[in-house]
C-alpha cells in the first residue's frame, strides 16, 4: 500500500473485493457525471427549438425520478435478492436502456419522447441499485471499516461530478451527446462484470417482526416504526430539499445580478466539488467520529455559508464560502448511510436502503421546483440567503432534539449506587 494513502484507508483498501468494487463503481460515476452534461444536450439537439425547454426538464427528470416508482413497485421481489443480485439488476437495466439511446439516434428514430422512455426505463431500479452498492459494503467489510468505505464511495460521486462533465463537454463538442450516453451505457457493462466476479454474500437471516417481508413497502414501514431511522432520514430529506433552490438561484446570481459569464458559475461548482472531495476523505480520515453531532455540525455549517449571498458579499468571498461549504457537505452521505447500517436490522438493511434512496430521490427535485417561484418573487441572492439561515433552523432544531433525546435516555445505575439503593431498602 502506497505511502500516500492515508492510514485510515490502509485497512480497507487492502481488501481485494472492495479494490475491485471500488473500481467497477469509479467507471460508472465517471458514465454518470458525463451523462449529468449529456442528457439535457442532447434532449436539446432532438427537441423542436420552441418546445426544447419541456423536454430539457421531462429528460431530466426521467433521469431519476422513476426510481421512487421502482422501489415501490418491483420491492415485493427485489427485496428478496442478495446485495449483489440487486446491484447486477440494476446495472443490467441501465445498459440496456441507455445503450438504446445511440442505437435508436443512429438509426434516425430517437424522438423526444422515446428518448424520455428510455431514460425512465433505465431509472427504474436505481434505488435498489444504489441500496444494493451499500448492502453489499456492509456484507462484505466489518463495521469498523464501513465509514471510510462508505467515504470513499460517496467521494467518488463528487469526483465524477468534477471530471464527468468536463470530459462529456470536450465529447459532446465533436460529436453527438448520444454518444456520451451509450459510453455511460458500457460503463455500467463495466460494472455489471466486476458485480460478478464478487463473490454472493448470503443475507443475514432474522425475525421479520411487524413488518410485511411480502410487500414492496416493507422498507417504508420499518423506517415509520424505527424513530431514529425516520428522524435521520427527515433530516437528510429536508437538508436535500433545502439544497434544491441552490440549484436555481446560483445560475441567476451569477448572470443576472453579477452580469458575470458562465464561466463563474464554472468555478462555483467546480470548487464546491474539489472541496467536497477534499473534506469528504478528510473526515473518513478521522477515527470514531461522534456521527450525529457531526452531521448537525454539517447542516449548520453548509447553511452559514450561503448566508454571504444575501448580505452582498463580494465574489471572492461567496466563491470561497461555496468551497467550504463543499468541504463541510462532503462528509454528509457517507456519515448518513454509516448510520442506516448500523441502526437498520441486517435482514432489512437493503430494504431501508431503497426506501431512503427512493425517498431522497424526490427531496432535491422538490427544492428545485420550489427554487424557481422563491428567486422569482425574492431574487437569487435572497434566496440563496433565506435557503441557508433556513438551513441552519434546520440544524439547530435537529440539535436540540438530538440533545433532548440523549437526556432523556435513562442514565444506567453503577455498582457503588446499586448497593446504596439496596442499604435504604
Amino acid at each position: 500500500m502506497s505511502p500516500l494513502v492515508p492510514a485510515a484507508y490502509r485497512p480497507v483498501l487492502g481488501i481485494p473485493v472492495f479494490r475491485r468494487l471500488l473500481g467497477g463503481l469509479a467507471v460508472s460515476y465517471l458514465g454518470d457525471g458525463m451523462s449529468f452534461l449529456a442528457v439535457a444536450w442532447l434532449a436539446i439537439e432532438i427537441s423542436p427549438a420552441d418546445s426544447a425547454g419541456l423536454w430539457v426538464g421531462g429528460a431530466v427528470a426521467a433521469y431519476t425520478l422513476p426510481g421512487v416508482v421502482g422501489a415501490l413497485v418491483f420491492g415485493r421481489w427485489l427485496r428478496r435478492f442478495p446485495a449483489r443480485r440487486m446491484l447486477l439488476a440494476d446495472n443490467t437495466v441501465r445498459a440496456v436502456f441507455l445503450g438504446a439511446v445511440p442505437v435508436a439516434w443512429a438509426l434516425g428514430s430517437l424522438s423526444p419522447g422515446l428518448y424520455v422512455v428510455l431514460l425512465a426505463g433505465s431509472s427504474l431500479l436505481h434505488a435498489w441499485g444504489s441500496a444494493g452498492t451499500y448492502t453489499l459494503l456492509a456484507e462484505l467489510l466489518p463495521a469498523r471499516q464501513r465509514f471510510p468505505a462508505n467515504t470513499l464511495v460517496s467521494t467518488l460521486t463528487f469526483a465524477a461530478t468534477i471530471a464527468g462533465p468536463a470530459v462529456a463537454g470536450v465529447l459532446v463538442s465533436h460529436v453527438s451527446a448520444a454518444v456520451v450516453i451509450g459510453l455511460d451505457a458500457l460503463t455500467y457493462v463495466v460494472l455489471a462484470v466486476v458485480v460478478l466476479g464478487l463473490p454472493e454474500v448470503v443475507p443475514p437471516i432474522g425475525p421479520a417482526g411487524h413488518i410485511d417481508t411480502g410487500t414492496g413497502r416493507g422498507g417504508f414501514a420499518l423506517l415509520r416504526a424505527e424513530r431514529g431511522l425516520l428522524g435521520l432520514l427527515a433530516l437528510t430529506w429536508t437538508f436535500n430539499f433545502l439544497y434544491g433552490p441552490v440549484e436555481v438561484a446560483l445560475p441567476l446570481h451569477v448572470t443576472q445580478d453579477l452580469e458575470a459569464p458562465g464561466s463563474l458559475l464554472g468555478i462555483y461548482w467546480m470548487l464546491f466539488g474539489i472541496g467536497a472531495v477534499v473534506g469528504g476523505l478528510a473526515a473518513g480520515s478521522l477515527q470514531r467520529l461522534p456521527l450525529w453531532p457531526v452531521m448537525v455540525a454539517i447542516v449548520i455549517g453548509w447553511g452559514a455559508c450561503l448566508v454571504p449571498f444575501a448580505v452582498g458579499a463580494p465574489t471572492t468571498v461567496t466563491v470561497a464560502c461555496f468551497a467550504l461549504g463543499g468541504a463541510i457537505y462532503g462528509p454528509f452521505v457517507a456519515l448518513s448511510v454509516t448510520l442506516m447500517q448500523q441502526n437498520a436490522p441486517p435482514q432489512h438493511l437493503a430494504s431501508v436502503l431503497a426506501a431512503r434512496s427512493a425517498a431522497l430521490l424526490t427531496a432535491a427535485p422538490l427544492g428545485t421546483a420550489l427554487g424557481g417561484p422563491v428567486t422569482a418573487a425574492l431574487g437569487a441572492d435572497s434566496t440563496l440567503g433565506a435557503s441557508g439561515l433556513t438551513t441552519v433552523a434546520l440544524g439547530v432544531v435537529a440539535g436540540l432534539v438530538l440533545l433532548a433525546s440523549r437526556s432523556a435516555r435513562p442514565t444506567p445505575i453503577t455498582t457503588p449506587q446499586l448497593e446504596r439503593d439496596v442499604e435504604l431498602r
